[in-house]
């Protein structure tokens, strides 16, 4: 056994760009993260919530579609209007719909005179290792991730909506990285569970197939700079584009999506400014993803199939001292 580490403990540097203090999605002011765990027996599931302040007020955001073979609920309002208006939840695909109707009475209790909402859930598939279609997951359990959540450092690797998840053909999860730039922060949280081969800084790292091909990857990314949805909608893209750096094949039954918003409504970056906010959100997707497979443990789940964790000792050659 060995003990979950993040890449940039095991020696191992993405990119040029300075992290935030914790290298977290927390990173971005007034952004917090939750979230619930079911791992026992045949259940290896949960979820996670992405928290930010004032989300009751309306914070531009965009969503990139990389491929659509997934359910993000609340997608087309956020894409009409450009503002998520709600917290924004991940976990297994089955489950997804019970997670928008408890995330609907969490914002209803917040908000008696609510009459219209637009919860945004997104998903992957966690069959392999969790018995989907029992579809455990239960309002407690989206209540408690959204009342857990904090601005520290996230649990990572196989924790709430990331509990049954492979990637790359090793066990997977919740993973996140930041960046800062001049002016502000750019914060990303995955939840990893796509096929291709294992890539880290250019070097593969293959690995027996596993019988969950595609099956998506969601990406949340944070910003506290003064985007419009617009822009938004390009950082999101760069964000998916980022999986092909960790050797994603991006499959065709895999729902691979981003999802982008800003703290700040007001201010605006001009494009010509957008190069270092473009190499943030690559980098701190790509290290996201990696630190939720070097933080995954190996995981025996439904039906008695295991996903095995990366050995790091296989991470040595790609190492870049810091």
């Amino acid at each position: 056994m060995q003990t979950p580490r993040r890449v940039r403990e095991l020696g191992i540097t993405i990119g040029t760009l300075p992290t935030g203090p914790l290298n977290a999605i927390t990173d971005v002011p007034g952004v917090r993260v939750g979230q619930t765990t079911i791992s026992s027996g045949d259940l290896h599931t949960g979820v996670t919530a992405i928290v930010p302040a004032s989300f009751a007020d309306g914070l531009p955001a965009a969503v990139a579609v990389g491929n659509g073979y997934g359910k993000l609920v609340g997608s087309t309002q956020v894409d009409e209007l450009g503002v998520i208006e709600t917290p924004i939840l991940l976990t297994g695909t089955l489950s997804v719909f019970r997670v928008a109707d408890a995330l609907l009475t969490w914002l209803l209790d917040l908000n008696p005179r609510a009459t219209s909402l637009n919860p945004i859930v997104g998903e992957t598939n966690d069959g392999h290792l969790s018995d989907i279609r029992s579809r455990p997951i239960t309002a407690s359990h989206v209540h408690a991730a959204l009342d857990s959540a904090s601005s520290e450092l996230p649990a990572e690797g196989c924790v709430g909506a990331g509990t049954g998840t492979t990637a790359l053909g090793f066990k997977a999860g919740i993973g996140t990285a930041s960046r800062t730039v001049d002016s502000g922060t750019i914060g990303v949280l995955v939840q990893a569970n796509f096929s291709g081969t294992l890539t880290v800084r250019g070097t593969e790292i293959p690995a027996p197939p596993l019988d969950a091909d595609g099956n998506s990857c969601m990406i949340v990314v944070a910003t506290d700079l003064p985007l419009d949805a617009r822009q938004l909608g390009r950082v999101a893209r760069r964000a998916v584009f980022a999986m092909s750096r960790v050797g994603s094949d991006y499959a065709p039954g895999s729902g691979d999506y981003a999802i982008a918003f800003s703290t700040r409504a007001e201010g605006a970056i001009v494009e010509k400014d957008l190069r270092p906010v473009f190499q943030a959100t690559m980098e701190s997707t790509e290290e996201a993803l990696l630190n939720s497979l070097t933080m995954a443990t190996t995981t025996t789940g439904f039906e008695g199939r295991t996903a095995h964790a990366v050995a790091h000792s296989r991470l040595t050659g790609t190492a870049r001292l810091t």
